[in-house]
């Protein structure tokens, strides 16, 4: 997740015309999917029910994300190897999958950035259910709660999509965008190359961005209703309490398709704002503690994810992927 213009610095350089080229720690805890899950719907819709999201999987990616940020100077940030190198184990396991995918090319900062864009073959391509999160990390870290985790598990779902021959009603559409912390440039580059007819196609985004904080929250976007009631049933049939998400609002990679009229929601676990006591009774945690306090800093390594956190998020992204899409 990106600083708040206060506290970062304002992007170098624009972004430039661009072309789309061709792509370029221990077992977690079980799975805290009830065993009823939400209630979903009846009917020939209601045939594929969400899978749980291995846990263990999600950890994998994240391992191979550490990896790849200490192999390049610590980080994946924009323009740098570690972010490259992010980017083609990504892509690499969806192109492996049967996904359909492309790299988008744009340059901030002097650098060259990519987003990543996977689409699943089938569906109604008049209405795309999409997720993403943003890939890139600060260059002070190797970013694997912000945003390995996000990037990681909407992988993994992708992946579970794959796995399971999923052929829904709607059209799935995955992303990985660069250059989220210069200030959501990805995402707003590629919001701003779809035409009007495209962007109208798109029923809604579902963004991930810190899904698995040390001492977690969980945090609900309250933009659009569907969404946002959506993600609430998911945590409801697990007996947790959500928020409305206020730290992140505008912050990350859902804004830029919120301001050009696209339906938008999402999951956050929390940043550097503080654990009320309040919030502690509700989800445990340490009072007082930041929800990560490694957030954009060199301790945001696999040491810093909370298992059960991003398990119950990574579930709930599958269960919205497939009653959304149905």
């Amino acid at each position: 997740m990106k600083l708040p213009l206060s506290r970062r610095a304002l992007t170098a350089g624009a972004v430039a015309v661009a072309t789309l080229v061709a792509g370029g720690s221990a077992a977690g805890a079980a799975s805290a999917r009830p065993a009823s899950g939400p209630a979903v719907a009846s009917g020939p819709a209601a045939v594929a029910a969400a899978p749980d999201i291995p846990i263990a999987n999600v950890k994998a990616h994240l391992s191979q994300l550490q990896s790849i940020a200490t192999a390049n100077g610590g980080n994946r940030a924009h323009g740098r190897a570690g972010y490259q190198a992010s980017l083609n184990y990504v892509k690499a396991r969806l192109d492996a999958a049967g996904f359909t995918t492309r790299v988008q090319r744009f340059t901030a900062s002097g650098r060259t950035g990519y987003n990543l864009i996977a689409d699943w073959p089938g569906g109604d391509a008049n209405h795309v259910v999409m997720s993403g999160s943003h890939l890139d990390s600060v260059t002070s870290g190797p970013g694997i709660n912000d945003n390995g985790s996000g990037s990681s598990a909407v992988l993994e779902t992708a992946l579970a999509v794959a796995r399971s021959g999923y052929q829904p009603a709607k059209h799935l559409r995955f992303a990985w965008w660069g250059a989220e912390e210069l200030g959501l440039v990805g995402s707003r580059y590629y919001v701003n190359s779809l035409g009007s007819a495209d962007r109208a196609k798109i029923s809604g985004y579902l963004n991930f961005d810190m899904i698995g904080s040390p001492n977690p929250g969980y945090f609900v976007y309250d933009d659009d209703p569907t969404i946002e009631r959506t993600f609430k049933t998911y945590f409801a049939g697990l007996g947790i309490s959500t928020e409305i998400e206020t730290e992140g609002d505008g912050r990350s990679d859902h804004a830029p398709f919120k301001n050009a009229g696209v339906p938008v929601g999402g999951l956050f676990s929390g940043a550097d704002y503080r654990k009320t006591s309040a919030q502690a009774a509700k989800w445990g945690g340490t009072v007082g503690q930041p929800f990560d306090r490694c957030y954009h800093s060199s301790c945001d390594t696999t040491a810093n994810i909370n298992d059960t956190a991003l398990d119950r998020n990574g579930d709930a992204i599958a269960y919205a992927v497939w009653e959304l899409s149905r």
